[in-house]
């Protein structure tokens, strides 16, 4: 039996990990899908103050509330920020580290820093009238998914503390997004030996598009 904490992305919820989760318990696993404040089923506890920092210490709280002691981490799209914060932490407990599509950043990084003009005129703009609250990108609209805290989007990642390596990484990119932002984070892993790499033909919904070869790729992570 394998632990997972899986992190959704930014505006919106645990929902997206629904099938995955499910396959996994049915195959005999303990999964977690973290809630992150402001967002998803804390959508009501939105406010402005909501940081990197306040999502990373979501998803430590509750892997301690869970009882998980050694696991498997995947976060996808934003949720690669927090994933990478919470393994700063506590990386001498994961088993297997996976970007499942997400941002990677290295340390001093924010997901400012890794987005363009696009996105930041988006993220101003989009929050005028509802500060610190910014709208889904253009192209992303549902009704399920929420505004998203600015200040995570800001706040830059510290990785300081070589102990808390994880031996294990594995990152997932979805080539059948036209627009992805994520080709700087494949170029630099696919030919890393020290990261496990794969190609998914699919659209950045990987959990939704591609449920059988994802199921696949995270039970061999355990």
């Amino acid at each position: 039996m394998t632990d997972y904490v899986l992190v959704h992305g930014a505006w919106g919820g645990g929902w997206g990990y629904d099938r995955l989760r499910a396959d996994l318990v049915g195959a005999g696993h303990r999964v977690l899908v973290a809630e992150l404040s402001g967002l998803g089923t804390r959508a009501n506890a939105f406010h402005p103050g909501i940081s990197l920092t306040t999502h990373i210490d979501d998803v430590l709280a509750q892997i301690a509330d869970a009882g998980f002691d050694r696991f498997v981490l995947a976060g996808h799209s934003y949720g690669g920020m927090v994933v990478t914060g919470v393994a700063a932490r506590i990386g001498s407990r994961i088993d297997t580290l996976i970007y499942i599509d997400a941002f990677l950043p290295a340390d001093g990084q924010s997901l400012w820093d890794l987005t363009g003009d696009f996105e930041h005129h988006h993220y101003i703009d989009s929050q005028k009238f509802t500060p610190g609250a910014v709208a889904p990108l253009p192209g992303l609209e549902s009704p399920a998914l929420t505004r998203h805290p600015l200040l995570t989007l800001l706040e830059a990642v510290r990785i300081d503390d070589p102990a808390q390596a994880v031996a294990r990484r594995i990152y997932i990119f979805a080539s059948g997004w036209p627009h992805t932002p994520f080709t700087r984070f494949r170029d630099a892993v696919m030919a890393d030996p020290a990261w496990d790499y794969h190609d998914l033909p699919c659209s950045h919904n990987v959990m939704g598009d591609c449920p059988r070869e994802l199921l696949s790729i995270v039970l061999g992570a355990g």
